[in-house]
């Protein structure tokens, strides 16, 4: 008997779903009642998959619903769900033509499901979004000082320090919320063991990627989209690039790395044998990224602080 594939596309308003191989489709409001019923619905159903794509946030609930009823949840990323309705011809894009290819994409493709993070570890995680944001607002402000008029500097430095005292309540909830969660608080000392990385990386190695120390280097390296992938084609060879996985871990790994290949040992080295082997200094630096996260991997893996004179297998 086929396995039962369900691809939901959200929105604000509605939830769209459509399931293989029945082939049946209907929608719901993105309400907590209505996700109730679909959870039961889907229950009896017992599907093999559920797919849903990323949507700032719009999915949570539906996806927190799902795995506490232990139901086989994966949100994937909409840029490849987008690419495989192309690759499969599909090129209109309706709320229920989306349902039918994350169904589509679940039965093809079968991505992993992973354990959901935990209420308190959503919380982490919303606090940090919230704290980039404000950062983000900050220098969209700070550069619109520059370029204002004279009558409308008082109001903007009165926003930007408004916006400080903010960033800065955020990062005091932070710290707390560290602090008061002894699993957290050992894997941060443990994460800021290894020179190079600070609170901001630390935590969002926290929040934002729980699979450290479950996976092995080129898994957590793909995850992240540090993972050098082939881009040959016709007489172009040789070249690797790096894309997808998960950006803003990606942009706190950069600042990381950055750090790193000036006071740690390790990647110091392996920075400047890239650059004497005639690397540009931005792959170099790309490098230095993907050995500090499966540095990390193995440390949080192996449940070991970092050792200068030791070679972490990773």
């Amino acid at each position: 008997m086929p396995g039962v594939f369900v691809g939901v596309d959200v929105s604000k308003a509605t939830l769209d779903v459509a399931v293989l191989p029945t082939g049946e489709s209907w929608s719901v409001p993105n309400e907590d009642g209505a996700v109730a019923g679909l959870v039961a619905e889907l229950q009896e159903r017992h599907p093999e998959l559920i797919v849903l794509e990323a949507t700032g946030g719009l999915e949570t609930r539906a996806v927190v619903a799902f795995g506490q009823a232990g139901l086989p949840v994966v949100v994937v990323n909409p840029r490849q769900v987008r690419d495989f309705a192309r690759a499969t011809g599909e090129l209109a894009k309706t709320d229920r033509i989306d349902a039918g290819v994350l169904a589509l994409f679940g039965e093809r493709i079968r991505p992993e499901a992973r354990p959901l993070p935990d209420a308190a570890a959503r919380e982490l995680d919303a606090l940090m979004a919230r704290r980039r944001q404000i950062l983000e607002m900050l220098t969209a402000e700070k550069n619109r000082l520059e370029m204002a008029a004279k009558p409308v500097h008082k109001g903007i430095r009165d926003h930007i320090r408004w916006l400080e005292r903010q960033l800065g309540g955020v990062e005091k909830e932070l710290d707390a919320r560290i602090e008061a969660t002894p699993l957290w608080r050992t894997k941060e000392n443990l994460l800021r063991s290894a020179p190079g990385v600070g609170p901001v990386l630390s935590r969002m190695l926290i929040a934002e990627l729980p699979e450290l120390g479950r996976l092995n280097r080129r898994e957590i390296a793909k995850l992240v989209g540090v993972a050098p992938l082939a881009r040959d084609s016709g007489k172009l060879r040789g070249r690797r690039m790096v894309w997808g996985g998960r950006a803003s871990i990606r942009a706190a790994l950069y600042m990381g790395a950055m750090s790193a290949s000036r006071c740690n040992p390790a990647i110091r080295a392996f920075y400047l044998h890239l650059v004497a082997q005639g690397k540009p200094k931005k792959v170099a630096l790309t490098a230095c990224m993907r050995k500090l996260l499966t540095t990390l991997n193995a440390m949080v893996r192996s449940d070991t602080a970092w050792q200068p004179a030791a070679q972490h297998s990773c």
